[in-house]
């Protein structure tokens, strides 16, 4: 079973046998004995790829949940004193994972010293089946309806330029005056040249920015924008120091942009660990991203801890 579910997971023979650290042959000849035992076809094999047929995708989803089980009653046996323990692997995003998450995360070792965490600061959206995560911590607005989503703290986004670039072009007093500026757009979204506002009336609009420079990074971003490049719409834990220092000035400011949402995501065919509803429980109930763009009062007290 865990050799079957590791390889519908890693997608290949090759990266389930190296997820498991045994011989590819190895995979092969138990998934080969398990469909004898079974009497019917799990995986169709082709040159390219595996495919599961319909008796291995129900298997598939059984045998998740009977893992999941045998895991949880291990752990409950083994663990002293309700103590969690056990691997927990975790996607985040990098800038918002460094900023925000990273002191919940020490507070959560320290606390759950037998957890072993194993985080990966990345912008991309992973696949969590196949990469073998546990969970993902993603800013969205969630459409995916394969995915189990928890809420834990809304992201506000502004826009902002250097008081050289203002200067030098002019301030906008419309979301419309965007059009005719040179803005830097972040890439990772399905259209980056579309921004979308609320305007002072509370009316919904958007407008097609000019595209000066795009970027998968929004610290690349900010930087080119502190630079005189051009007017950048980023969340508010990216700029708030350059605000506070006048490096950048916020513009359009009774103008309210998009504010999607951290949320905790994880596959419905994975049952969710106890280690795992603890670390979600954790950051839902520590995690707050205010105006400033500070770390909450009560994270900080817990790092102190």
């Amino acid at each position: 079973m865990q050799i079957f579910v590791a390889v519908v997971e890693a997608g290949s023979l090759t990266a389930a046998a190296e997820r498991l650290n045994l011989a590819k042959s190895a995979v092969s000849r138990r998934l080969a004995e398990l469909e004898t035992h079974l009497g019917v076809s799990l995986i169709q094999r082709t040159t390219r790829r595996l495919n599961l047929t319909a008796s291995g995708r129900a298997y598939y989803e059984r045998c998740v949940a009977i893992l999941a089980d045998v895991d949880e009653a291990e752990t409950e046996v083994s663990q002293a004193h309700g103590a969690l323990r056990g691997r927990l692997k975790v996607a985040l995003p990098q800038a918002f994972g460094l900023l925000h998450l990273a002191p919940l995360i020490q507070a959560f070792m320290k606390r759950h010293p037998d957890v072993r965490l194993e985080l990966d600061f990345n912008d991309r959206q992973v696949d969590l089946m196949q990469e073998g995560f546990d969970l993902a911590i993603r800013i969205a607005t969630l459409a995916d309806s394969s995915l189990i989503a928890r809420r834990l703290t809304v992201i506000p986004h502004l826009v902002g330029a250097s008081p050289g670039y203002l200067a030098r072009r002019g301030t906008p007093r419309t979301a419309a005056d965007l059009a005719h500026h040179d803005c830097l757009v972040y890439s990772n979204v399905r259209d980056p040249e579309l921004w979308s506002h609320h305007g002072p009336d509370g009316h919904a609009g958007q407008v097609r920015v000019a595209v000066r420079l795009a970027a998968s990074s929004g610290e690349f971003l900010l930087h080119a924008a502190l630079a005189g490049e051009g007017l950048v719409l980023l969340p508010v834990f990216y700029v708030h120091a350059a605000l506070r220092t006048g490096h950048l000035v916020q513009v359009l400011p009774d103008h309210r942009w998009p504010e999607p949402a951290a949320y905790a995501v994880y596959p419905p065919t994975r049952h969710l660990s106890a280690r795992a509803r603890a670390f979600i429980d954790f950051l839902a109930g520590n995690l707050d991203v205010p105006p400033t763009g500070q770390v909450s009062q009560s994270a900080a007290h817990l790092r102190a801890e």
